[in-house]
């Protein structure tokens, strides 16, 4: 009687059925809004799952979390952005495969295939049906046509978020410098040894003029 409650073997000899939704991505080239599209990956066991994304084509795509896991009737969003829109790539199907496992198994127990396309336009647009021949193709994707599709954790931003505390420090001492008496000026409260000469003001205004093109540039 044990072992009829144990659900790991059933696990591992049959496919666990995967829930997508969409089952198929469309892109429009003259729609920015529509570059960025969301999968999501709905959990309805009682256990946690792992996923992972692989990708027919994954050079055209970015995939935020492209492995994760799905706690136990939850879901995941999956963030899928195409970043080669080019009209070589119009018509073409690409499809997605996602591949689920239990937490303590590499084994993948289930698998689910969403097609991706690019359009050119949104307008004038009526679902075109793949060819027949086409259909029983992609249907029949080997594994060696999936590639790992390449994780971004966060969308791609410069690391720095602006200039570095050294660049901020040497900007003030030079606007400190040029704001110092220059040298030979005689009404000044300033003691006589923080006189600077000319030419290390001109110094100081060249670099806070290099310092200012950096700042604005991060």
């Amino acid at each position: 009687m044990q072992q009829q409650h144990h659900r790991q073997p059933d696990l591992v000899e049959g496919s666990l059925p995967v829930f997508v939704f969409p089952t198929e991505l469309v892109f429009y080239a003259d729609d920015q809004t529509s570059h960025k599209q969301v999968l999501t990956l709905y959990n309805p066991y009682e256990f946690a799952l792992k996923f992972k994304v692989l990708c027919t084509a994954p050079n055209k795509y970015s995939v935020v979390d492209a492995t994760g896991a799905v706690k136990p009737q939850c879901c995941v969003d999956i963030v899928i952005r195409h970043r080669d829109v080019r009209s070589c790539h119009f018509g073409v199907y690409d499809k997605f495969r996602l591949q689920v496992s239990e937490q303590s198994q590499r084994k993948a127990l289930g698998r689910k295939e969403v097609t991706a396309t690019l359009r050119p336009s949104s307008a004038h647009d009526p679902p075109t049906p793949r060819p027949p021949d086409e259909e029983r193709r992609k249907e029949h994707t080997t594994e060696t046509e999936f590639y790992e599709q390449t994780s971004y954790h966060t969308e791609p931003r410069p690391v720095a978020g602006g200039p570095s505390l050294l660049t901020v420090l040497l900007g003030l001492v030079c606007m400190a410098a040029l704001m110092l008496p220059t040298l030979g000026e005689q009404e000044s409260s300033v003691p006589v040894y923080l006189h600077l000469s000319v030419n290390k003001k001109l110094v100081a205004a060249y670099v806070l003029g290099l310092l200012t093109m950096v700042i604005l540039r991060t």
